[in-house]
């Protein structure tokens, strides 16, 4: 037990929890895509998707238990996240209590630069996405029994697409970074492969992106109606 937590207060502890917190939420954002793609397929296919969410684990587990369970699961990884990011920061800062005479940055991309600023609007996205889709208390016009119908009012407003949008791309810009850097703590960090693992972090995070995008830009040019 002394051993774990002397770990988890080093660098590397944190960075491992992190690499394996992220590698969960990465998982999540894959799978959520994948059905919220079915939206393409029409309302029946989607609905029946929607309430295949909710029923899985019955008869054991009664209605929506264990979709509450993952819920509080990924609200527990997005809080470890952020909390070893955090403390990361600090440590950072602290290591080097006097600064250099000349700034010193190291090769950085933009996704990387971003990464804290973008994880803020992605926490706020959250909180906003469920309040429209989950409970409904943003929503214009929610019923609870067609999901189908609430992403196609819900992403009736120019504004609402444009801040999904905009978060899509913040997303987009965290997991590029995100999955290099994973790369790096789990150790695959040979660098005659760091090229290869460059354009696989961006590909996969462009994808995610394009797919996310296509729902609302779809339901507002009226693909999907």
């Amino acid at each position: 037990m002394g051993r774990l937590a002397a770990l988890y207060r080093s660098s590397i502890g944190k960075k491992i929890l992190m690499a394996v917190t992220g590698a969960f939420l990465f998982l999540f954002v894959v799978l959520h895509l994948l059905g919220n793609l079915k939206v393409f397929q029409g309302p029946d296919k989607f609905n029946a998707y929607a309430e295949f969410l909710r029923e899985v684990g019955a008869p054991i587990l009664g209605h929506g238990q264990l979709l509450w369970a993952f819920r509080i699961l990924l609200l527990l990884s997005v809080v470890i996240h952020v909390t070893a990011a955090v403390q990361l920061a600090r440590m950072s800062i602290t290591a080097r209590p006097v600064r250099y005479r000349r700034p010193f940055r190291e090769p950085a991309t933009y996704a990387s630069l971003t990464m804290r600023w973008g994880g803020v609007i992605i926490f706020a996205f959250v909180v906003y996405h469920l309040m429209h889709f989950t409970f409904g208390t943003a929503h214009p016009d929610f019923v609870r029994e067609s999901p189908y119908h609430n992403v196609v009012i819900g992403f009736q407003s120019t504004a609402v697409v444009a801040a999904y949008v905009a978060t899509m791309l913040a997303l987009g810009l965290h997991l590029a970074h995100g999955l290099w850097s994973a790369f790096q703590t789990l150790g695959a960090n040979n660098t005659r492969f760091n090229s290869l693992r460059r354009v696989f972090a961006v590909s996969v995070a462009a994808l995610i992106t394009l797919g996310n995008i296509a729902i609302p830009i779809s339901v507002i040019a009226g693909i999907v109606q």
